[in-house]
């Protein structure tokens, strides 16, 4: 069996010695000459049903060979049939919900909390003509309907690293697709379609691309339900640039070892904030059944004001995103899930003081010396009780 590394060097790039290539190259054409009109058409007519091929790719909007190999790498390293690319990790929120709800005439989604800010407040806001019920992940049965055409979890989740138990959802499901929203774990770590999910979606700005410097989104899933996503993004004109399709495909090859290295220093970090005087608590996943690893991704809260923390941090890049090769630091409440209702955030374990920490490639001594730095000034004006090592909350399996 190809071990993974490997896939994430070789995918997507099976044509390039026919090419005479080494590195995959980028097609920039927005049009493609059609000197047969009939059978222009009828490939055009092919893309708008969804096709995954046809005889001329006629338009840019329907297809594009460098993003078609970012999809094709993808879909090996989560173990799926195909993937579809679009042009942001919200485009392809999206077009799950309008290929699964929207387009099958069950406009009703079972959501399990926290997820990313931007996917619950598109669920909420009825945008798409949806609703949502939002449930804990071991009730998704008994908020399921004749109407229900999605049931939509993140393991593990946005902000607050809590971990779904990807089979039991599914059990729960029955015929009803679940996405799994995998950013966080990356395909490195977690495979979800290996546990049942329908859809496994990836917001490609963080961990795939690597580099904070190419926007796209992507959903990996099967032959029968890629179709419709397609259609969504040919009407809608959700795209992926080429040149994001290059970014994308060139970051696969070094994400097993990025996400090794920062996972590495992020344990190290866990522990060593857990034992700060200012740290009021912990969540940092540990390996699970489904997960392969612990991650690169820390929340912790802090005794006293967060964004106070964040203003005193010198290397840490205070920023939205995460799987940077630079240490990024936000603060939810204040940021990416400020759209979430507050009682509604808190409910689904997200406090006000929670930081979440997306660990980079710096050297992990660094990383530790800007963050004690700043909380050391907390801890000095913060009069408490520090909790014993057993109530700190670090994540466990969820089986």
């Amino acid at each position: 069996m190809t071990r993974i590394e490997t896939i994430a060097v070789h995918g997507g790039r099976d044509d390039l010695a026919e090419l005479g290539v080494h590195a995959p190259p980028i097609d920039l054409s927005t049009t493609y000459p059609v000197p047969d009109q009939a059978l222009g058409g009828e490939a055009l007519g092919e893309w708008a049903t969804g096709a995954a091929q046809a005889s001329s790719p006629v338009y840019a909007r329907l297809h594009n060979p460098t993003v078609a190999r970012f999809e094709k790498a993808l879909a090996a390293l989560e173990h799926t049939e195909v993937a579809v690319a679009f042009g942001s990790g919200m485009a392809a929120v999206t077009a799950v919900i309008q290929a699964a709800c929207v387009m099958a005439g069950k406009p009703h989604v079972v959501a399990v909390r926290p997820l990313y800010g931007g996917t619950d407040h598109l669920l909420s806001s009825g945008l798409l003509g949806v609703t949502t019920t939002y449930v804990e992940a071991g009730l998704v049965s008994s908020a399921i309907r004749p109407d229900t055409g999605l049931i939509v979890v993140e393991t593990p989740a946005n902000p607050n690293l809590d971990l779904v138990d990807i089979e039991h959802v599914v059990r729960q499901a029955g015929s009803v697709p679940v996405m799994v929203d995998n950013t966080f774990a990356t395909p490195i770590l977690q495979n979800p379609a290996l546990h049942g999910a329908s859809y496994v979606l990836h917001s490609g700005t963080k961990y795939l691309g690597g580099h904070g410097d190419v926007l796209g989104g992507v959903v990996a899933c099967s032959d029968a339900l890629a179709a419709a996503l397609r259609q969504v993004r040919i009407i809608t004109g959700a795209v992926l640039h080429p040149l994001g399709g290059y970014l994308l495909h060139r970051g696969l090859a070094t994400l097993p070892l990025r996400v090794e290295a920062a996972s590495r220093s992020a344990a190290v970090l866990a522990v060593r904030l857990a034992e700060h005087d200012a740290v009021e608590f912990v969540r940092y996943p540990s390996a699970s059944v489904q997960m392969r690893g612990t991650g690169a991704m820390i929340a912790f809260g802090v005794h006293g004001d967060p964004t106070s923390i964040v203003r005193r941090l010198s290397l840490i890049t205070p920023a939205v995103s995460l799987g940077s090769v630079d240490t990024l630091i936000e603060h939810p409440w204040a940021l990416t899930h400020r759209l979430v209702p507050g009682e509604e955030l808190r409910a689904s374990g997200v406090p006000e003081n929670l930081l979440r920490i997306s660990v980079g490639l710096e050297h992990v001594e660094d990383i530790w010396n800007d963050l004690n730095a700043a909380l050391n000034v907390t801890s000095c004006d913060v009069d408490y009780v520090k909790p014993s090592p057993t109530d700190y909350l670090v994540m466990t399996a969820a089986h």
